[in-house]
């Protein structure tokens, strides 16, 4: 499998993973900061995950990056509280890595031979 078609599959877990962590820890509150945020990369990752190759790298990668700011939000609401967010922290590391590898990939697509 290339790096694409893992950052598709990873981007599906992401998406479905924050889904299911609204309704496993009743999220849908209109006081949650993050549910908008939330919803907007549940529905982002697999739109860009179901993009051809050619813009499924860039769209992935500026999408896991997104995830990586939330993520990290996340992590550092946990943090004042006292509480280690250990998903959100997961979060941040599996979503800096794609973006990063990611990017990496369209750096050296773009380089002439």
């Amino acid at each position: 499998m290339n790096l694409i078609g893992i950052g598709r599959a990873f981007a599906v877990l992401i998406s479905a993973a924050t889904f299911a962590f609204l309704f496993l820890h009743d999220s849908w509150r209109g006081d949650n900061l993050f549910l908008v945020p939330d919803l907007i990369l549940c529905v982002l990752l697999p739109v860009s995950a179901a993009l051809p190759a050619r813009y499924a790298a860039p769209a992935l990668a500026f999408t896991f990056a997104m995830c990586t700011g939330v993520f990290t939000a996340s992590v550092s609401s946990y943090a004042v509280r006292g509480e280690l967010g250990a998903a959100s922290l997961l979060g941040v590391a599996g979503c800096a890595a794609a973006a990063a590898l990611l990017q990496r990939h369209l750096i050296v697509q773009g380089r002439p031979r």
